[in-house]
């Protein structure tokens, strides 16, 4: 999967390093839960606001993206390689939003559509997408990916 990213020109961030007292990831039987992904390099927001207001629906769908691609790399962190997932089990999509903001599923297609181009369209998972009045440090999206591993 990783040979896979690196054919599409994809390259995975560096880990994210936790904002608070939690672990990126932790694995329990053949899932690997991870922590909430925001869409941070390093410790700094890609950005900040809420969709409907101060940002656009391609600026979530990006922030969507930058949150995915930081939860493949917790994930290799982690495992040590991201052939070693099996499937992906759920994604859950936050994006803070003003109160008449609809087009969550557009916003929420941004990880969505990196989770295909890494695992292919036989692994695309269930999601619930949520508007939410406000994220961490104000960004916008913050995602969480359940994956199933194996050896």
């Amino acid at each position: 999967m990783e040979q896979r990213l690196k054919s599409l020109g994809i390259e995975l961030p560096p880990p994210p390093i936790p904002l608070g007292a939690y672990v990126e990831a932790v694995e329990i039987g053949d899932l690997l839960f991870l922590s909430g992904m925001l869409p941070v390099v390093g410790r700094t927001p890609q950005s900040v606001g809420r969709l409907g207001a101060e940002l656009s629906i391609e600026a979530g769908r990006e922030a969507a993206r930058t949150a995915c691609l930081n939860a493949l790399s917790a994930a290799k962190a982690h495992l040590g390689t991201l052939d070693k997932v099996t499937g992906v089990a759920k994604l859950g999509v936050y994006i803070a939003t003003a109160g008449d903001f609809r087009e969550h599923p557009k916003v929420a297609d941004g990880a969505s559509e990196i989770l295909v181009k890494a695992f292919g369209i036989g692994m695309l998972s269930p999601r619930i997408v949520l508007g939410v009045a406000s994220l961490p440090l104000g960004m916008p999206v913050e995602i969480e990916i359940i994956l199933q591993v194996g050896d």
